[in-house]
């Protein structure tokens, strides 16, 4: 077995509330909502009109203005947040061997607003109007594409679509290429802009949206009594993740260690968990088991916790199974709450919550909870009303996507 360690050093996010890991974590703390009405197109026949936008975000801080036009608003975000995470990491890929670092970057669906632009001016203006840039800017690995080429770097480099645990697949294939001797640093994670009118009426029809349009800041409550259904949301998180000495050489800031990798599939159905969760369960399991830790030394669980029936039941009763007594012990929240869901990117943003709840000993509130949902179990810990202060030592993040996947991820401080 590889005596290879993997940490993390370096983050960025580009998120409804803020375009960094501080900016959001502090948010996050203070419970603070990034759900508004929508105001990217016009939502007056929509029966939900509200989501997580990012309504500040402009490319061209981050990405040469003449290239901007060239990418997909998913891959510009990833764009940017994988910028702000290198400047983070302090690392200069001139010094280093470019066959060597690698770029995983997941997404959900992808360049869909393309699609959806490109497709309205081939039935107005014909084919020969279809812009030539349709095809780089909807396909789904063109965030990492886009990524690699602007450090020039020629690591393994793919996607991972894995729906809403798409990043986390991403970031947990990355910790293998670094802890099996393919790669000795990676940039990974994942990004999505699925909040345009395809992409709200699809999920409109799937009945799976909160319709809160009164009170859209209170509209995500996961494992709340009152949830009728989750946020959509945009967004980008990017994480470096290093091999522990090469980042121990060069002197790097570590926020935490990558410690375990769990992934299985519910076999089961396109859009509902498995009721009793256990799936998610056995990919806790298999995550905690690479990590080398007993289920009673976790002390923080960031939740996948979407506000929809079904997922907070079963994520709570595959909580119950593999931490069984300790599963009313230790804390758990999620960072939906405020954030929506942002699919594909949301794994993480929620692994670099977790590294910052490790960083801070501090642990943000599951907001919008009120009553807990009884067949979530009241007598668990899910942060309710503010942040707490906490000697987080190790954290579990999960991500559960359509399609019946699973994934888990641990991490520690080193």
């Amino acid at each position: 077995m590889s005596n290879r360690r993997v940490v993390i050093t370096g983050l960025g996010c580009i998120t409804a509330l803020g375009e960094s890991a501080d900016t959001l974590f502090d948010a996050l703390c203070r419970a603070q909502s990034g759900i508004s009405t929508i105001e990217s197109f016009d939502v007056t026949q929509y029966p939900v009109k509200f989501g997580g936008e990012i309504k500040t975000f402009d490319a061209a801080n981050y990405i040469d203005p003449h290239e901007v036009r060239r990418m997909g608003r998913f891959t510009q975000m990833a764009f940017a947040a994988a910028v702000t995470a290198v400047r983070d990491s302090g690392l200069d890929f001139e010094k280093e061997d470019k066959n060597r670092v690698a770029v995983i970057v997941g997404t959900g669906i992808g360049g869909i607003e393309e699609i959806e632009e490109q497709h309205v001016r081939l039935l107005e203006k014909g084919p020969r109007k279809v812009s030539p840039f349709c095809i780089p800017k909807l396909m789904g690995n063109a965030a990492g594409g886009c990524i690699s080429i602007q450090y020039g770097l020629r690591g393994p480099n793919f996607c991972v679509v894995t729906a809403c645990a798409a990043a986390s697949h991403a970031i947990g294939e990355t910790f293998y290429n670094i802890l099996n001797d393919r790669t000795d640093m990676a940039i990974t994670g994942g990004s999505e802009a699925a909040l345009t009118p395809i992409g709200l009426a699809s999920f409109c029809a799937l009945k799976s949206l909160s319709t809160r349009n009164d009170q859209p800041q209170r509209a995500s409550r996961p494992f709340d009594k009152d949830r009728d259904g989750f946020v959509l949301a945009e967004g980008a998180g990017v994480l470096i993740l290093e091999e522990y000495e090469h980042a121990k050489k060069r002197g790097a800031k570590i926020y935490a260690e990558m410690l375990g990798y769990g992934a299985t599939g519910d076999g089961y159905h396109i859009t509902a968990p498995l009721p009793d969760g256990a799936a998610s369960a056995e990919a806790m399991r298999q995550a905690l088991r690479q990590a080398r830790l007993n289920p009673e030394q976790i002390d923080y669980i960031n939740a996948h916790g979407t506000s929809t029936q079904l997922n907070d039941v079963a994520e709570s009763i595959a909580i119950k199974t593999i931490f069984g007594s300790h599963a009313y012990k230790l804390a758990i929240s999620s960072t939906k709450s405020c954030l929506g869901h942002s699919l594909g990117a949301s794994g993480a943003v929620e692994l670099i919550v977790c590294a910052k709840t490790i960083q801070t000993g501090v642990i943000h509130p599951t907001a919008n909870l009120e009553v807990v949902d009884p067949e979530c179990d009241p007598k668990m810990d899910y942060v309710p009303g503010s942040a707490r202060k906490a000697n987080v030592r190790y954290a579990l993040s999960n991500s559960l996507g359509f399609g019946g996947h699973n994934c888990a991820l641990v991490i520690g401080r080193i």
